[in-house]
């Protein structure tokens, strides 16, 4: 299993610098994005198909979580290569230009080789998943599976509203504050970790140690996405672009976990 997991490090590695080399040529840095979904998606199927000397996989789980795998790396990876080629660089990575001047690129190599190297322990819980000998599906199957119907219908519903926020020409300056976006600045990054959560669900059983590395997917992605290269650098966008009407909608919504407006909590 060692040697499966280097190689999908070296995979995730190859990809992230082709992914530089590419937005480096079509001048758009939100082109990375794209790349680490598609290149996370591959290395996590890899990993739930490869054979391995020993194991004691059952087929039928193997199918399942290579499935799932591969239509969250379509959904998400379609859906970000829509977005860049048809809206203006990403507001974090228009930022990270502003920010690190003549530097950028070389900084953004490293930035992105931090990337994949963050993909890792994500494909290697979607490994575990399918590994577990018992037969599928048990209960916590079920439960796995009802993590990811929800988080993929959340974000789906999160994505549809603020494309149809954007949409309106008289919404230019404003902020979205309806519907998901009314309990969490960030819907689309919660349900995005809620489907994480699911893995280490799937990978209960997993023999020896191994099984409880599975959780280090929805704990490091909560990291990643709540304080470091998910909100942070977006919220400093919107500070920039929204100003006050921002700072208010900070002030009465959940940043990440979707709660009742604090105004209406106060009501």
């Amino acid at each position: 299993m060692i040697s499966l997991i280097l190689g999908l490090a070296l995979l995730l590695s190859v990809a992230m610098a082709v992914g530089w080399v590419w937005q480096r040529q079509v001048n758009n840095a939100g082109w990375v994005d794209v790349f680490w979904s598609f290149a996370t998606g591959i290395a996590a199927v890899t990993g739930a198909l490869c054979p391995i000397p020993g194991d004691f996989a059952q087929p039928a789980r193997q199918a399942v979580v290579a499935t799932l795998a591969t239509l969250w790396a379509l959904r998400l990876g379609l859906h970000l290569r829509a977005r860049v080629m048809h809206r203006p660089e990403d507001a974090r990575y228009a930022g990270f230009r502003r920010d690190w001047g003549a530097g950028f690129q070389s900084r953004l190599f490293w930035f992105l080789q931090i990337q994949a190297a963050a993909a890792l322990p994500l494909a290697v819980a979607i490994l575990l998943a399918a590994r577990v000998p018992a037969p599928f599906p048990r209960p916590t199957d079920l439960l796995a599976l009802i993590l990811i119907v929800v988080a993929l219908a959340g974000t789906a519903i999160a994505d549809r509203q603020l494309a149809r926020f954007l949409a309106d020409p008289n919404n230019a300056s404003k902020v979205c504050n309806s519907g998901l976006w009314a309990w969490s600045r960030h819907p689309n990054y919660f349900f995005e970790w809620l489907g994480w959560c699911a893995w280490p669900v799937f990978a209960i059983g997993t023999a020896g140690a191994f099984g409880w590395f599975a959780l280090a997917a929805p704990m490091l992605m909560y990291w990643l996405l709540v304080h470091v290269s998910g909100i942070p650098p977006l919220e400093r966008a919107m500070l920039a672009s929204r100003g006050a009407a921002y700072r208010a909608y900070q002030g009465r919504t959940s940043a990440f976990f979707p709660l009742p407006p604090r105004d209406e909590v106060r009501a």
